[in-house]
């Protein structure tokens, strides 16, 4: 063999063998999926400083700041990706979650309707509306006893709504987010996130 196609095949071989440079987007998952939120967002801070336009990337930084509780900084995020990219329906049903959690029920219902409207098979936002309706429901009917204690259909829907909302004693999970379907999070069922 010639010195020159032995110095091919070993170029070659490193190649084949060396670890490849991971995707920044999957490394910036992973993060996610670790919980190691902080370096999350310092990572998805950092790419979206190069690409301040990448949906997914923008996506992942709102599931991060609403994992680290900094719901109001995550809605923003959220709005301004319903605002570039109106036809993603998760930015809209992430928005949902997050005003159901301020118990702001009709911005939430608001943000699920523009979800279905963008893609009516999302699943996930069907039964978060649904969710979204049994909780102004009971509130109709907590604000229909409080003006008519005596009430008794109030009385016994709103039974009714609060058996639905809780299983077991256990109250049932707030309006599910969506999330990259490798990323972890805690309250939520795992969604594709968007694809641009």
């Amino acid at each position: 063999m010639s010195k020159r196609a032995l110095a091919v095949s070993l170029l070659l071989g490193s190649l084949f063998c060396s670890p490849l440079r991971a995707d920044p987007l999957q490394d910036l998952q992973a993060l996610v999926k670790q919980g190691q939120l902080a370096q999350a967002l310092e990572r998805a801070d950092q790419m979206l400083a190069s690409k301040p336009r990448d949906a997914q990337v923008r996506f992942l930084k709102g599931v991060v700041l609403s994992e680290l509780n900094r719901s109001s900084d995550a809605i923003v995020v959220f709005q301004k990706l319903t605002e570039d990219y109106p036809e993603l329906p998760e930015p809209y049903n992430n928005l949902a979650v997050l005003y159901a959690q301020q118990r702001q029920y009709d911005k939430a219902r608001n943000a699920l309707e523009m979800a279905i409207r963008t893609h009516p098979s999302y699943a996930t936002a069907h039964e978060n509306l649904g969710d979204i309706y049994a909780r102004l429901a009971s509130q109709a009917y907590d604000k229909a006893l409080a003006l008519d204690s005596s009430n008794v259909a109030a009385q016994n829907k709103l039974a009714l709504i609060r058996e639905m909302i809780s299983v077991g004693g256990k109250t049932v999970r707030p309006p599910t987010a969506a999330t990259p379907a490798v990323a972890a999070a805690p309250a939520a069922k795992p969604a594709t996130a968007p694809v641009v």
